[in-house]
């Protein structure tokens, strides 16, 4: 359904914009302090977010080709002027930490933030009879 409403050309472009930060950009960012993104999470992310603002902005007219181009992801993000989704899920992390950081001592966060988990032997656990 979002990728009709992206594609039409009756719809401003600040208007899809906006229901992209409202829609896509909390649901990307609801709690990622509990994830743990990987290179190929973040780049599978970015990939996505660049699709998006790909179908927004539509394809740009060439003067100097005298054609119709994509824009590259220098262009995209000179155009929006704002950080990836992956930026903000980390500068999120980072929030979290320091607000961790400030609980006191008695708190289950933090607690849990420090804990000292047993390792335990990798394999088929032993036979203990």
């Amino acid at each position: 359904m979002l990728q009709k409403f992206f594609r039409s050309k009756n719809i401003f472009k600040k208007l899809k914009l906006k229901l992209r930060n409202t829609i896509i950009d909390k649901t990307l960012t609801y709690t990622p302090e509990t994830w743990i993104l990987t290179k190929r999470d973040r780049k599978q992310i970015n990939t996505f977010e660049r699709k998006v603002y790909r179908r927004i902005l539509s394809p740009v007219y060439d003067n100097e080709k005298e054609n119709w181009r994509i824009l590259t992801n220098k262009e995209i993000y000179a155009v929006l002027k704002k950080p990836t989704i992956t930026e903000t899920i980390m500068l999120n992390k980072l929030r979290w930490f320091g607000h961790v950081q400030r609980m006191e001592e008695n708190r289950i966060p933090k607690k849990v933030l420090y804990m000292n988990l047993e390792t335990r032997l990798r394999g088929r656990p032993l036979l203990a009879f």
